[in-house]
């Protein structure tokens, strides 16, 4: 399921999110519940936050209602936010952000994320994407590390493994695709953002209805 909406509940006290989550998990037998959402969601917690993952708005809403509710009866004061997972700017966003519909609009979003990218590695002295870099040999890797350091770029190598900082999701692209041209074959060659982009507890996501 594609987790595109999202119901972020902030409990004013944490002692509070196990009542919240087994409120939850109770309602996954109740067939008046499932009627009402009509699409499974799944639910995951960080703290003080409960999170209600939903493919469609109409499912995000009514998980915000039902969550609403199920906090009310337990006498559990929360904060409720609900957002939609924006693909141009590979954040969450308000419900009520309109998302670029034409190609010139999701462009402009793209470059705007990309400059945004570009900034934060500058001022942090932190690459927000890698380039990682597998090679078929030790040896092929310390050949290749030592070919790339001659062209003045920065990589570190853990054994057949190479890896290089990018600005931004279009620098890693670039690099990867120059890279995979040069690499002897056996290469494997895949580009990350750094930093987690869901905010699921380390055993993953519940699902609940």
């Amino acid at each position: 399921m594609a987790n595109d909406w999202r119901v972020t509940v902030t409990l004013h006290d944490t002692s509070g999110v196990g009542q919240a989550m087994q409120a939850l998990r109770d309602h996954e037998v109740e067939d008046d519940v499932r009627r009402r959402l009509g699409h499974r969601v799944a639910v995951s917690a960080e703290g003080a936050c409960i999170f209600l993952y939903a493919g469609t708005e109409d499912a995000a809403r009514e998980a915000d209602r039902v969550a609403r509710e199920l906090t009310a009866q337990r006498g559990l004061p929360a904060d409720f936010v609900l957002e939609r997972w924006h693909p141009d700017e590979e954040e969450w966003e308000d419900a009520d952000v309109v998302l670029p519909r034409t190609a010139e609009e999701r462009q402009a979003e793209h470059q705007r994320l990309e400059q945004e990218e570009t900034r934060e590695s500058v001022e942090t002295g932190v690459a927000q994407w890698e380039v990682r870099v597998e090679m078929p040999s030790r040896r092929a890797a310390a050949e290749f590390e030592e070919r790339l350091q001659a062209e003045q770029r920065q990589v570190v190598r853990r054994w057949t493994l190479l890896v290089l900082g990018a600005n931004d999701e279009d620098d890693a692209n670039a690099l990867a695709q120059l890279i995979k041209q040069e690499a002897p074959a056996g290469t494997k060659v895949e580009t990350e953002q750094l930093g987690p982009l869901l905010p699921f507890t380390s055993i993953g996501p519940i699902p609940i209805w």
